[in-house]
Order: structure tokens, then C-alpha cells, then sequence
């Protein structure tokens, strides 16, 4: 049997009505940047989170950008994340001219550990580097599982840092029974084609709830025009395509059912995997709604068990095995080997299991009885 991290086809051809549809819609109004079908998806996407504003842009990268861009982060100003992450999250920090300072993660939930980021803002065990002026905090909703917002949120309003959700891998996750978006500055979502919410190419989005930082990223989206060929200010080309718009249209109608079926499969793993070898299945926050974008599992025997596993015609995934601090692009901020244990250690035994809507039970129990056969041996 062959088990494919995701499946694509498989998902397109559940809606293909729909999407070719929507898709012609475009080309026939020739509204190939921004035009109908973004605009309605913005209002729909903003709605889905309780948000007043949603500003579509080209990419994920994109969004985390031009939120700092537009709460004006710049030379000087530090943003605070986690080295366990996608390099787009520091990358939005070091585009606008600031540095990324890192804390460690939880070591059940893999985001930011509020302990460690009240240590760093208070000076208790880190000194914050010279000249550097803390301006932002960034957590990251990492595998579809929202940070703990609430005691993030308590220590960012004592520090006064805005929070800037990183939210590409949660479309529609909550905590304590809000949606990611609700907490922060801005929220930031990826539509990379494997994501939850998945456009045909590139795409991304920020929520706000802010009208005029919502103004702001509208005009910074479009070259810094408040109508054309008038520009007030000097911005970037990070607008949507119309086509990414009609997809992502059409996809987001579908999102919730295909949500609750990503946590069925997240439940069927926990429960069948439970115990089976030294494996540590995912934590789910009591506050926090998983929407298992991955399905993410630890174990010291990783390299084995992947290599066992592609032998079965299982795909698997590391995300991610080299942490920030220790990427070549980051060196010069001087972090060694043991600044971020939990991280460390995670990115060495961290592996994602296949995990997407239309995975069927024949194949989710096809992974658990090979994972199991492999620790049987």
C-alpha cells in the first residue's frame, strides 16, 4: 500500500466542479490580481476567524513581512520567536532590518515556552543584546496547535510587545476557545499547497482586528498606492493572484469537515500508538483545538524507523531537523549548542506521520501496524 504525506489529486478531484468553475470565473473576467474572487475570499476567511480584516498577499513569508513592516519594525528593534520554526519567521524579522531573538519551546507543545520569554524580557538569566530595543514577540502555532496565548499575552502587556501570531500552519485552531487571530497585532496565514488551507500555488493572508494597520498593509500590499498611480508611501508587490483567491474560495467551504477528519486520524494514532516503543505521541493544550496540519511523533530510533517506513511505501517528513540558531544564515547572532535544549532535541527526534482528509482508515491503520512491526523487530 502506498501512503503519501498528503494527496493532492485526491483532494482536488473531491471538489474539481467547484475549482475548474471558479478557476474559469477568473479567466473569463480577466481579474488575474486581486479582483472578485480575493475580495470575497478575504471577507469569507476574516469571518471564519471572527476577524474584522483579512489582507490576501502572495505568500505566508509575505504576511509575516508586511505585518512588521506596517507595526514598523526596523533597525535597532528585536522580535522575539522560537529557533524551532520555518526560517520564514525570522526571515519577516531580519527583511525589515530587526533581529530575531530566540527563547526555547514547551517540551509537550513545541511553542513558545511563556516561562522562558518572561525570563528574556525581565533580564533574569539573558541579557538582551546592546542597543536593542524589544518590539515584538512572535509565537509560533506550530503543527496546528495555538500557543498558550494567555500567559503569553499576560508578559507581552507588562513588557508592552505587540504579539504577531504566527499562524501558517492553524487555520482555524483556537485557545481557550478563540481563534488563533484573536490574540495578537495580526495573525499570519500560509496557503502553501499542503497546508490545512491549501491554494494552487503560492498564497497567504493576515487577519487584523486594527482598522488602521488593516489600511496600512492594504496600501504596503500595493506599492504604498491609496489609489493608482498615487503613492504616499513606498511599499512591495505582495499581492494575491484572482485564481489563488477563487481556489482558496472554494477549498475554505470545505475546511471544517476536512479538520475534524485530520483530528479523528490524529485520535486514531494516539490511541493505537499509545505505549508502542520509546514513542511520544503529540500533546493537545486542554485549551488548545489541534487541527493537525502534521501529525508529529519523537523517537531516538528516527533515522530507522523513516528508512522502515519508506521501505513500506510510507511517506515521512522532518520539520524540522536543523533549528534556527543553528542555521548557517543565523550564526552571527552568536548562539551555541545548549542555548535551546528542548529545541535541539526535538528537531533530532521529531517525525511527521502521513495525516491529511482524504487518508483512508485502511491506510492509517496500514502506518500503525508498520510502525508497530518495526519496534516489534
Amino acid at each position: 500500500m502506498n501512503v503519501p504525506l498528503a494527496d493532492l489529486h485526491a483532494q482536488y478531484l473531491t471538489m474539481k466542479p467547484e475549482i475548474d468553475l471558479a478557476i474559469k470565473s477568473v479567466i473569463d473576467s480577466s481579474q488575474f490580481i486581486l479582483g472578485k474572487s480575493v475580495a470575497d475570499f478575504e471577507g469569507a476567511f476574516a469571518a471564519a476567524h471572527g476577524a474584522r480584516h483579512c489582507i490576501a498577499v502572495g505568500s505566508g513569508t509575505d504576511a509575516l513581512h508586511v505585518s512588521l513592516w506596517a507595526l514598523g519594525i526596523g533597525r535597532g528593534d528585536a522580535v522575539i520567536t522560537t529557533p524551532f520554526t520555518f526560517i520564514a519567521t525570522t526571515e519577516a524579522i531580519s527583511l525589515c532590518g530587526g533581529q530575531p531573538l530566540f527563547v526555547d519551546i514547551d517540551p509537550r507543545t513545541f511553542t513558545m515556552s511563556p516561562e522562558k520569554l518572561g525570563e528574556l524580557l525581565s533580564g533574569k538569566n539573558i541579557k538582551i543584546g546592546k542597543g536593542l530595543t524589544v518590539k515584538g514577540v512572535i509565537p509560533v502555532h506550530l503543527y496546528g496547535q495555538a500557543a498558550a496565548m494567555d500567559e503569553l499575552l499576560e508578559i507581552t502587556k507588562t513588557y508592552q510587545v505587540e504579539i504577531i501570531e504566527d499562524a501558517c500552519q492553524a487555520h482555524l485552531a483556537t485557545y481557550d476557545g478563540k481563534y488563533v487571530g484573536s490574540f495578537g497585532a495580526t495573525a499570519c496565514f500560509s496557503f502553501y499547497p499542503g497546508k490545512n488551507l491549501g491554494a494552487y500555488g503560492e498564497a497567504g493572508a493576515v487577519i487584523t482586528n486594527d482598522d488602521a494597520l488593516a489600511l496600512k498593509m492594504r496600501r504596503l500590499r500595493d506599492h504604498g498606492q491609496v489609489e493608482k498611480y498615487k503613492h504616499d508611501f513606498w511599499g512591495h508587490n505582495y499581492r494575491m493572484d484572482g485564481i489563488q483567491g477563487a481556489v482558496l474560495g472554494v477549498k475554505l467551504r470545505n475546511l471544517s469537515q476536512w479538520t475534524a477528519r485530520r483530528r479523528s486520524i490524529a485520535a486514531t494514532y494516539k490511541k493505537l500508538l499509545s505505549g508502542v516503543g520509546d514513542i511520544v505521541l503529540p500533546h493537545e493544550s486542554p485549551k488548545a483545538h489541534h487541527v493537525y496540519h502534521l501529525f508529529v511523533v519523537r523517537t531516538k530510533r528516527r533515522s530507522a524507523l523513516q528508512q522502515f517506513l519508506s521501505g513500506k511505501q510510507i511517506a515521512t517528513s522532518i520539520a524540522y531537523p536543523i533549528p534556527l540558531h543553528f542555521q548557517q544564515a543565523y550564526r552571527h547572532l552568536g548562539y551555541r549548542k545548549g542555548d535551546f535544549p528542548v529545541s535541539e532535541t526535538v528537531a533530532d527526534e521529531c517525525l511527521s506521520l502521513p495525516v491529511y482528509p482524504e487518508m483512508t482508515d485502511e491506510q492509517v491503520e496500514y502506518v500503525v501496524s508498520s510502525i508497530r512491526e518495526f519496534f516489534r523487530d
